[in-house]
Order: C-alpha cells, then structure tokens, then sequence
C-alpha cells in the first residue's frame, strides 16, 4: 500500500472505532496516525525497510507494526476484524454529507440502520424527525445527499483514474508488441469525475496484449477476455477496457473513442452529409478507406480545425472549428506563480519553508501562502498575533529564497453577513485575500449570493475561492446567482478560483465561459494541504481547457513582476 492507501485504512480503523464506542483516546491515536501518514515526505515502504518508521512523530509502536502490515502484507488483520464485527453496510453510511461516525452509531442503535438504502426508507417515512440531534431540516439534508450520492456512485475521481491509468500504460507499454498506445474516453477529455479507463492499443499481436491485460497484477477480477476488446476491473475498484486495432486504424479509433457521445452524433452527420461513414475503423467513402495519419488528418477530412480532446463534448466546438475561431487554450506550462497554499500554521501538513522551497522546486517564480483565518478553528486559523507571527517568518524565508517571490496572504472565511475574517488593519497587512465559504452552506439562493457580493465590495478580497464549495463524489455546491456575482466580480476586480485539488475542482468547466464573458480573470490554484497537493495545478489546468479558458484569461500566467504590480495596485 502506499501512503494515501493506508491513511485510508487508518482513517477507517478510527471511524469503526468511534462507531462501536471505543476509547476516544485510542480513536484519535488512529485518526492522528492518518494524518501523519499522508503528510510524509518519505515513503512508507522506504521507512519499514530501514527500520525509520518508529522515529517519526506520532506514530507508536502499535501503529508502527499495523503500517508495516500493510506495507508489507496489503492489509491489517486487526481492521479486517474490526470490518467484520459491524454489519457490511454499515461504512457506507459514512459516505453520506452530514453522517460522521457518531450519528452513523446512533442512526444504528437507536433505529437500527445498517446501511444506505434503510436509511433512506427511513427518512422517507419520516422516522429520523424525533430522533436526538437530527429534525426535519436535518433528515431533509440527508435525503437529499443520498440523491447526489447514488448519482455519482460508480465514478472516481480524475487523479485517481489518471494514477491508475498511467501504471496501467507503463505496465502495457514494456510489451514489444505494442505499436501505439493512448488512454481515451473521459480522462483524456479531462472530465472531473470518470466512469472507467479507456486505453487503445494499435498492434500486429492483439492476442498478446490482450493476455499481457489481463495478467496485470493490480487487476481484481476479468470481466471479459476478447480478441479486440478486454475488460477489468482493478483492485482500485475502477473498470480498465482494452481496444486493439490495427497501426492504420489507430487515428480513427483514437478519435471515437475521444469524443463525448453528443460530439461523435454530430461528427458522424456531418461526414454523413459529405458522403462518408466514420467508425473507429476509418472514414470511408463507399468503400474506400480516407487514409489518416493521425487525429488531425481526421478533423481535416471532415473540414473542420483540430479540436482539443478537453472541448469535445458538442458545445459549440465543431461551430467554433468551422469557422476557424477555437480558442488557443492554457497550457501548464504558462502558469508562472501559485496562490492557495496551505501550510502547517493552519491545517497544512508541512512547514512553511517545506513548501516554499517545494514550490522553487516546480520551477514557480512566485507563491502566496493563504492559511486559514481565525473563525476557521477547526483548521487550526490564525489568530491575529499568530499571523504577525507569520509574517515574521515569511519575512525571513523571503531572504533565504531568493529566487522566488513570497507573497503573504490569507484564505478568509466569509462570514454569514458577507464581511471578512479580520479588521481592516489586520487585511491591509495582506499581498492578497482569498475570500472562501466554509459555513452555512444552506443559506437561500438570494442570501448566499449578497453574502458572496458583499465579501467582494471589499478592497482587500483579490479572489474568490472555491466558488461553489463542491466536493467531487461527496457534496453537491451551493446555490448561488452567478450573473449576479459576476457583474460584481467584474465590478470590483475579483478574479474566480479554479481550485485544482482533485476533489473540489472549483469552479465548475460548465461555468467558466460565463465568466470568460463577463471579462472575469481566473486563478488555478492548488489549494494545497502537502508537498504533494503543490501538484494538483495540471488538474486544474484541465477544467480551464474544458471550460475554453486561454492564457490570457488566467491571472497566475503573469510574470512575477506583473502579478506584484497587480497586486500593489490593488492595496
């Protein structure tokens, strides 16, 4: 297992723990332990073996043999004891917004629900309104994150299928059989949330492939052993379908099996009315195969520009490339500084220096560090001494790296009536603010939208962070007016995040061509937590892609002495 793996089982061991009733003391060893674990800079694996495990902080003697089992075995027997000693559906209640362990424990002492589907019966007859602590608005919520949970059941997030995806191909890739080889479908679209992996292959020994496939050894279990097409079902819990064709066919498969299904309808019509049938075999016209090199001889067949594989779900990309008027879409490579770092004065997992000397390392011109403001006691905020105290190290560190700009800045709750986390005094000793929601996310439409408004009236706020306060597979966002946010955005200055961490995403690609409209800049940002979550931006940089955004549209292309001469005339 590696680090994330078995934070996972920790974090579980703690949440069963807590639902039998254990000592909360034994409880929060575990859920400390996990957090220790994913915030290590050295691998697990790397520790058992030199025997280094027992010297990091926070982890015991016990906790120490439990991760070496999983190191070392792919399990606990202790947490596959503790699994069987509550009923099977039981951990599937945790899945659900609002139940933590505490309620999931009464939900099943008092009602006696085991799993997903007697709760929602449950609530559907009304049977959690008198229970302690929960209420009518309460078995409202639940009701309604069981809708958005059973919606998305079955998908994974992109950097999870994007992990699994890459090993897969490198696995695949050592076979000399192997012509050419791309990962398709939603990942390569760069959906934030994808239903399973597509990897085609062009080769003259598909039946090699197809064993090689199937004999990886992250595979759980064989759905189906074809001479063109294979399926499986990894370990992950994610189904990989294969396709072999031949190196000819390669271009016309890779092109089909790209494109979202609205966008291959309306590309099939269009080569039907020009007198050809197109199928991941080839163009043919009649029965003559229209040779094509690759994906861009395909588009040229059809008359039309190269389409990026991130638009290519029919909404107004196959108009835009006819007319030659497709956007010349961002690139990582132009993001030239970050913001939304967190660090370990907040609920960050690392030091400051740790992530600023990360971020040299990316090759970064800038940073801005933003740890929570002081309402957000639960993550550790900052006070107002400690962000003096703060300051006074960034000040220090400034000195040591001097390749890099250190800009100071905070991520502010915006509280209920719409103002900012500190006095003015405290936000003018700010580079920059990220003005996010971390509360009270079922405010009405209309309320939420003046809280946001109000927040961004403010001089200090310079972007809007996590704009709809999603959580991928977990919590749908909150409702908001965003023609009426983005007029005041426009208004005042305030660029929109584009939060690249995995799980959030935020803002939504749906979206972000209405704000493109408006004149709105966005800012990808990491929203890190970890040395590792410093390289989350390529996620990020994906929905921009999709949402149409160019260089120019996203604020951290600047140059360092661009964005410190936006940012001063901003104070």
């Amino acid at each position: 297992m590696d680090k994330k793996q078995i934070a996972a089982v920790l974090e579980e061991i703690a949440q069963l723990l807590e639902i039998k009733g254990e000592n909360p003391f034994r409880v929060r060893a575990f859920y400390n332990g996990a957090r220790v674990v994913e915030g290590l800079v050295e691998d697990p694996a790397e520790l058992v073996k030199t025997g280094s495990l027992r010297k990091v902080k926070g982890i015991g003697e016990g906790l120490a043999e439990m991760i070496t089992d999983l190191v070392q075995k792919g399990k606990s027997e202790y947490h596959q004891d503790l699994k069987r000693s509550v009923p099977e559906g039981i951990l599937e209640l945790l899945e659900i917004q609002g139940l933590g362990p505490r309620r999931t424990k009464m939900l099943y002492e008092e009602l006696g629900i085991k799993n997903v589907a007697e709760l929602e019966y449950a609530c559907q007859e009304n049977r959690l309104v008198k229970l302690d602590g929960f209420g009518e608005k309460s078995q409202a919520k639940i009701l309604e994150a069981i809708k958005h949970r059973n919606k998305t059941k079955g998908y994974f997030l992109i950097s999870q299928a994007v992990s699994d995806s890459a090993q897969f191909v490198k696995y695949l890739k050592e076979r000399n059989e192997v012509v050419r080889i791309e990962v398709g479908g939603s990942i390569r679209r760069h959906n934030e949330i994808v239903h399973d992996i597509d990897i085609l292959v062009s080769t003259k020994k598909p039946q090699s492939i197809h064993e090689a496939f199937t004999s990886y050894p992250e595979v759980d279990r064989v759905l189906a052993n074809g001479e063109t097409k294979s399926s499986v079902i990894l370990k992950s819990g994610i189904q990989v379908d294969l396709r072999t064709v031949t190196d000819k066919e390669f271009p016309y498969a890779l092109y089909y099996f790209t494109g979202g299904k609205e966008h291959n309808v309306a590309t099939r019509l269009i080569a039907k009315k020009k007198g050809f049938k197109i199928s991941e075999y080839g163009i043919f016209k009649g029965k003559r195969l229209i040779p094509c090199r690759d994906e861009s001889d395909v588009f040229k067949t059809l008359e039309l520009r190269y389409i990026p594989p991130e638009l290519r779900e029919n909404t107004g990309e196959i108009e835009s490339a006819r007319e030659g008027t497709l956007p010349d879409l961002v690139e990582t490579k132009d993001i030239r500084g970050i913001f939304h770092v967190h660090s370990s004065y907040s609920d960050g997992a690392a030091a400051l220096g740790g992530m600023i000397e990360r971020t040299c390392e990316l090759g970064y011109e800038y940073v801005g560090i933003s740890d929570h403001s002081k309402t957000a006691t639960y993550a550790n905020g900052l006070s107002e001494v400690r962000v003096g105290e703060q300051h006074r190290e960034l000040d220090k560190l400034q000195k040591k790296f001097k390749r890099i700009r250190i800009f100071r800045g905070i991520e502010s709750d915006i509280l209920a009536d719409g103002s900012l986390d500190y006095p003015d005094r405290v936000l003018r000793t700010f580079d920059f603010v990220i003005g996010s929601i971390h509360s009270r996310f079922q405010m009405p439409e209309k309320e939420m939208t003046k809280r946001i408004c109000t927040a961004m009236e403010h001089p200090a706020m310079t972007i809007w962070g996590h704009p709809t306060g999603r959580l991928l597979l977990g919590r749908a966002g909150y409702s908001v007016d965003y023609e009426t946010i983005f007029r005041t955005a426009a208004k005042h200055g305030v660029a929109i995040e584009i939060n690249a961490n995995p799980h959030r995403l935020d803002l939504d690609w749906r979206i972000c061509r209405e704000a493109k409209s408006r004149g709105l800049r966005m800012s990808i940002n990491p929203d890190a937590h970890s040395l590792e979550g410093l390289e989350d931006v390529p996620y990020g940089v994906g929905i921009a892609r999709k949402g149409w955004l160019e260089k120019k549209d996203v604020l951290n292309t600047m140059s360092r002495d661009e964005m410190e001469a936006y940012l001063n005339r901003r104070k």
